[in-house]
């Protein structure tokens, strides 16, 4: 109750805290012709000493090198920020002992913009996005937020539509079945998925990004999230997104299905192998899958250009795993006034 009366007294105009107009980004670089961003997922280190997993120290430090080597704009941080029961209030020191003094690297002095996962939500989530005033790489504008971004020196856009998928679909039960087990608000959740279908229904951007925490489909522990597979993947299909990218599952894939990319980056601080669901996906949808330790973790290079989005899947170790592309939109067919 105490969540939905806080979601109820911030009004829902600040899910488009950030501007619908079309960000520039910094130009580092005078003659690059792209955007590159990292993606992150599960990272989110332990609640007792020394705060983190070797895992997610490992990830840290190669996510800084390829930062510096390949680019990043900014980070995309998938959800479950932090282990087992998120934070307490802004103060927390976990902020401090889990995230800052972790990501280190002067290259990952970047945005980060974060999304909420099942244990982010276990604690206080408004903390998460209060801590946007502490720090000043820290996004967190509100439960769901739109980003927009052109592509330098092109006429290409990218829009990236952070969705709360707890408040979509509920929370889950570890210790259970670890299905979400539905929303505490379907008012809320109704208010977010109306949200999410219009602004998809609006966008003309030539590549469409959703991020989230549950995976849409994935052949590992949790599997694929039914609410996600009914209320999600139809808008995806529908308004030709690009791809949907999340965390949950501690490990890395990649599927493919109705041309939208499915990406699972949720290796920022455990490893899974479990595989228990591969035959609850689609036929050949699955490209690609790794959860073995032995990496020590591992995140995705995502750079957008012109005509492409380049998926560079890197484990912790120092090398990347497996690489695939995706093309921008093709809307000549796409009549947004009848959708």
């Amino acid at each position: 109750m105490a969540v939905l009366l806080f979601l109820v007294s911030v009004a829902l105009p600040m899910a488009f805290c950030y501007p619908s107009s079309f960000m520039d980004l910094d130009d580092k670089h005078s003659n690059r012709t792209s955007i590159r961003f990292l993606a992150v997922g599960d990272w989110g280190g332990l609640p007792y000493s020394p705060f983190v997993t070797p895992i997610e120290t490992a990830t840290a430090k190669e996510m800084g090198h390829v930062a510096e080597q390949m680019g990043a704009d900014f980070v995309l941080a998938l959800g479950d920020n932090f282990y087992y029961k998120g934070v307490q209030d802004v103060s927390d020191p976990r902020f401090q002992e889990t995230f800052e003094d972790v990501f280190t690297a002067e290259s990952l002095n970047i945005p980060w913009y974060v999304v909420a996962g099942n244990h982010d939500h276990a604690g206080n989530v408004k903390a998460q996005i209060q801590y946007s005033r502490v720090s000043q790489r820290w996004r967190f504008p509100y439960y769901y937020y739109e980003l927009n971004f052109r592509v330098p020196r092109t006429d290409t856009t990218m829009t990236i539509l952070m969705v709360d998928t707890v408040l979509l679909c509920g929370n889950s039960d570890d210790f259970e079945d670890q299905k979400p087990r539905g929303p505490v608000s379907a008012v809320e959740a109704n208010r977010q998925l109306e949200w999410l279908q219009k602004r998809m229904a609006a966008s003309k951007s030539d590549f469409l990004l959703v991020a989230g925490h549950y995976p849409v489909w994935s052949i590992s522990e949790h599997g694929p999230t039914s609410c996600l597979l009914k209320r999600l993947r139809p808008l995806l299909i529908k308004y030709k997104a690009t791809a949907y990218l999340c965390g949950h599952d501690h490990n890395l894939q990649y599927l493919k299905e109705a041309d939208v990319g499915y990406v699972v980056s949720g290796a920022g601080n455990f490893m899974d192998p479990d595989t228990r669901h591969r035959s609850h996906v689609p036929r050949g949808s699955l490209k690609f899958f790794t959860g073995q330790e032995s990496t020590l973790g591992g995140f995705v290079h995502v750079e957008v250009t012109k005509k492409e989005m380049v998926m560079t899947y890197i484990q912790a170790k120092g090398t990347s795993l497996y690489r695939t592309k995706l093309s921008r939109r093709d809307l000549d067919d796409f009549n947004l006034a009848d959708v």
